[in-house]
């Protein structure tokens, strides 16, 4: 078959392999064989997860985001900013854009130094939740940022057994059928925020999760009194900004600025997704 051409990028260290598949270059037949097997690290490209640009009838495109084991979830906060940048270098669309989501229409506005996307609003806080974890008790919040999330703060992010813990609070009965995605957090003295995320579809700790980012700012917000705007430290060493409006007891105006880095070009064969 005709090798597809792709971008590898990568927001703040989560890593996505981007193809423009206005023309469906892509063999729908065999999707969900190309996104598992060219997501293999050290086997293929490599990828927390692939997205593909498609077209929209009411906005400048829309995306199929896959994560690296075949699902889909419904936003990727990281890969909409790449995406964004996708779409503007390869005159899809302008500097500002607005485009299809299972989240929901995501605008977002590329610049010279990163990409501001405004998120869908946040819904379904829980704060102060208990969980029971091998014999331990531990506090989680949780919120809605287009894909569930759970944050648990804690004072040491480096003592964090994240693969560990991660893995228990994603599969927890609390957020059965769909499980969720587990953020650990530390506030230290000098107002610095970090963050490690345990990722569900990839199914380990990545590097950065932008979704997760915000849904740590808007429960700091909640619980410490935060303001807007609040910047974090990704397992990457790559910081992260949300920006938000306060409303009666939600938020609105939500909005996620960062890096959308190209990593390089190339071509797909069809023996990268082979086993």
């Amino acid at each position: 078959m005709t090798p597809i051409p792709f971008f590898k990028m990568s927001g703040s260290g989560n890593d996505f392999i981007l193809i423009d598949n206005r023309t469906s270059v892509v063999p729908e037949a065999r999707l969900e064989e190309l996104v598992v097997g060219v997501c293999r690290r050290k086997m293929s490209v490599g990828a927390d997860g692939m997205i593909l640009v498609e077209p929209s009838e009411n906005v400048d495109f829309k995306w199929r985001f896959f994560n690296s084991d075949g699902s889909l979830p419904d936003m990727c906060g990281n890969g909409a900013r790449c995406a964004a940048r996708f779409a503007f270098l390869n005159g899809i669309a302008g500097r500002k854009m607005a485009f299809e989501t299972l989240a929901g229409v995501i605008e977002a506005e590329v610049g010279d130094a990163g990409v501001r996307i405004r998120m869908t609003d946040p819904k379904d806080f829980r704060l102060a939740q208990r969980l029971e974890l091998d014999g331990r008790s531990v506090a989680a919040s949780s919120v809605n940022t287009g894909v569930p999330h759970a944050v648990v703060m804690v004072d040491d992010i480096e003592a964090v057994d994240v693969a560990s813990d991660g893995r228990a609070i994603r599969f927890h009965p609390d957020f059965e059928p769909d499980g969720t995605n587990a953020n650990f957090v530390e506030l230290n003295p000098a107002g610095e925020i970090f963050i490690r995320t345990y990722e569900r579809g990839v199914e380990e700790e990545t590097l950065a999760c932008g979704t997760g980012n915000v849904a740590a700012a808007l429960i700091l917000a909640k619980e410490r009194g935060l303001a807007s705007p609040v910047t974090l430290t990704t397992r990457s060493g790559g910081r992260l900004t949300v920006h938000f409006t306060r409303r009666d007891e939600g938020f609105v105006d939500v909005f996620l600025e960062g890096d959308a880095r190209v990593i390089y070009r190339g071509e797909l064969w069809e023996e990268a997704w082979q086993g």
